[in-house]
C-alpha cells in the first residue's frame, strides 16, 4: 500500500538523525510515543494488521496532543517510528503539526521487536533529542529497561498518544535515563476542553 508524500522519504538506516548543534548539551532526551488511537484488530477490515489506520477520530484527538508536544519541545533532531501504518500516520502528525523532522523507518520499534534491540541501535547513533514513535508493550518495556535496568516487570503503561520524556547524561543505556515527564491523553484532551470551554 502507497504511503503518503512524507513516506516516500523514508529510509531504512540507522543514521536518521540530523546535524546536531554543537552549542546544545550533551544530554540525550528520548520522547517515546505510543501511536494514536487507531480502533481494535478487525480481520475483516484488515487481514493484515500492520495495515490498521488511525481513523478521523484518532487523528483529530492525536492532533491536539501534538500541539502541547510541540509547546514542551519545539525542536527535536530526529524521529523514528514503527512502519506500522498507525505508528507511521502518528508520526506523520507530528512532523505537521510540531513542525518536526520527517520521520524515518526503525523496524526495531515493530511489535516483537526487544527494549534490548532498539537500545543497541539508540547507543551509537543517538544525539540531541530524538523521538520514537512504535506500540506497546515494547514501549513501556523500554522506557523501564532505560530507567530501571533489566526487569521482568515495567514501570508504567503508555495509553494510546501518550508520550514519556527521558533524559541521559549521556548515551541511552540500561538504568541510564531519568523520567523527566508522562504525558496522558486523558489529561491533554480534558486540559484541552476545559480551556475552549472557558473561552466560548
Amino acid at each position: 500500500m502507497q504511503r503518503s508524500d512524507s513516506a516516500g522519504r523514508r529510509k531504512q538506516g540507522r543514521d536518521p538523525r540530523r546535524q546536531p548543534d554543537p552549542e546544545r548539551s550533551t544530554t540525550v532526551e528520548l520522547l517515546i510515543v505510543r501511536h494514536a488511537w487507531a480502533g481494535e484488530r478487525d480481520a475483516e477490515k484488515w487481514p493484515d494488521d500492520r495495515e490498521r489506520p488511525v481513523p478521523p477520530k484518532g487523528a483529530r484527538r492525536f492532533r491536539r496532543i501534538a500541539r502541547v508536544l510541540a509547546r514542551l519541545l519545539p525542536e527535536v533532531d530526529a524521529v523514528w517510528s514503527s512502519p506500522l501504518r498507525r505508528a507511521w500516520q502518528t508520526a506523520e502528525i507530528l512532523e505537521k503539526r510540531c513542525g518536526w523532522p520527517a520521520p524515518r523507518e526503525l523496524r526495531a520499534l515493530e511489535p516483537g521487536g526487544t527494549a534490548v534491540e532498539v537500545t543497541e541501535i539508540l547507543r551509537p547513533e543517538s544525539a540531541g533529542r530524538v523521538v520514537l514513535v512504535g506500540h506497546e508493550p515494547l514501549l513501556s518495556e523500554l522506557i523501564t529497561h532505560l530507567t530501571v535496568g533489566p526487569s521482568d516487570r515495567v514501570i508504567l503503561e503508555l495509553k494510546k498518544g501518550g508520550a514519556a520524556l527521558l533524559s541521559f547524561p549521556e548515551e541511552p543505556g540500561a538504568g541510564k535515563g531519568v523520567l523527566a515527564w508522562l504525558l496522558a491523553p486523558r489529561v491533554v484532551l480534558g486540559l484541552r476542553e476545559n480551556r475552549d470551554s472557558e473561552t466560548r
